[in-house]
């Protein structure tokens, strides 16, 4: 982390990460609550995350648009009462971290481009308590909400395969 802050029991805290390999990058992220004290209000955050995620996944299929995917994420964390930031996304990914193609956290099913097997995307849905608006820190890399809000955020970098969306950074 780029701060000096020393995390205590009970910090929600967001790790993404990105690698490449063999000139392919991949980027996942999850979010966790740091020590053994669990705060209802995080762990549901949390949860609405990785729910959405793995409703997007589903949807990532040949012939669906990116649209899909965003309407899959937003309809999960709506209704979970989360805010959802539209300014950060999901993305196109390959031999470039962040290619051209952005997949927004909400949106109309049936729009955007069209998925097609072997293009590879990162999903990552973010949700805030009470705000969709994300700051970035004077450290030029750290993100957080504006109003201090709890935030989570859950990524995987996935393949469009000719069935099933093929995950890529699933934990070994």
């Amino acid at each position: 982390m780029p701060r000096d802050y020393r995390l205590v029991d009970g910090d929600l805290l967001t790790l993404d990460l990105a690698v490449i390999k063999n000139g392919i990058a991949a980027d996942a992220a999850i979010s966790f609550i740091v020590g053994i004290r669990r705060d209802a209000d995080a762990v549901a955050l949390i949860d609405a995350t990785e729910r959405a995620l793995a409703a997007a996944i589903e949807v990532a299929r040949p012939g669906n648009r990116v649209g899909d995917i965003s309407l899959a994420i937003g309809t999960v964390l709506s209704d979970a009462g989360y805010s959802i930031n539209t300014e950060f996304g999901g993305h196109s990914i390959g031999s470039v971290m962040h290619g051209d193609l952005h997949i927004p956290n909400t949106g109309r099913g049936g729009r955007g481009y069209e998925l097609r097997p072997g293009l590879l995307i990162a999903i990552e849905p973010w949700a805030m308590v009470d705000t969709d608006v994300l700051v970035t820190d004077g450290d030029g890399w750290t993100l957080r909400s504006s109003t201090g809000c709890l935030t989570a955020h859950s990524e995987h970098t996935i393949a469009i395969t000719d069935g099933a969306a093929e995950i890529l950074t699933r934990p070994v």
